[in-house]
């Protein structure tokens, strides 16, 4: 199946993360994301839901800006969606929002994310053997733990965002060994020594 086209990456800010922090609505765009274009009865049958309620919540994501049409595709009434912005993130603000409101939605989103990423890598380990031995060992599970201050954390995160940014057009990106790689990037404080 093809990529789906690359767009810009979105920061949410209170309205649009009212507008994304549902759980079903991070699935639809996830899976647009990361299969490309559907319809609402294609991604009702892949993630077990009425066609309905992803019908609902896709129009939904449309007003955020989340995901269009995809004009390019479909017959008839058949009405194809695709997803926006590529990437997402949460905008430091948001955490201190003292909005009730937006701090229930922000903890809706980020739990949900990190569902998300617990299924992938459980999904990794389930079939790890399928895989050609070459990605057995190129995989990775590592952690670290490190005594910073905010400010060293946020540069931390950077650097590794920026090398990440730096292998997204490699050459071998089409070779017919490369496959779609997920990088999980979690840093958060911890207590105790």
């Amino acid at each position: 199946m093809p990529e789906p086209e690359e767009l810009p990456h979105r920061t949410l800010d209170p309205r649009s993360l009212r507008g994304l922090a549902h759980p079903l609505r991070i699935q639809l765009l996830r899976s647009l994301r990361h299969h490309g274009p559907a319809t609402a009865s294609q991604l009702a049958a892949q993630l077990g839901e009425s066609s309905g309620a992803t019908s609902y919540h896709l129009r939904q994501l449309a007003v955020h800006g989340f995901v269009q049409d995809d004009p390019t595709r479909g017959k008839g009434r058949e009405r194809w969606w695709k997803a926006g912005p590529q990437s997402t993130s949460v905008d430091e603000s948001l955490y201190r929002n003292p909005d009730p409101e937006i701090r229930g939605a922000l903890d809706v989103y980020v739990h949900e994310v990190a569902t998300i990423h617990t299924q992938e890598l459980s999904t990794y380990l389930g079939t790890r053997h399928d895989w050609d031995p070459r990605w057995l060992g190129a995989s990775d599970m590592s952690d670290f733990t490190l005594r910073l201050p905010p400010e060293k954390l946020r540069e931390l995160d950077g650097r590794l965002h920026a090398l990440i940014e730096e292998y997204r057009d490699v050459e071998e990106a089409d070779s017919p060994d490369a496959e779609r790689v997920r990088i999980h990037l979690h840093a958060f404080p911890q207590h105790g020594n």
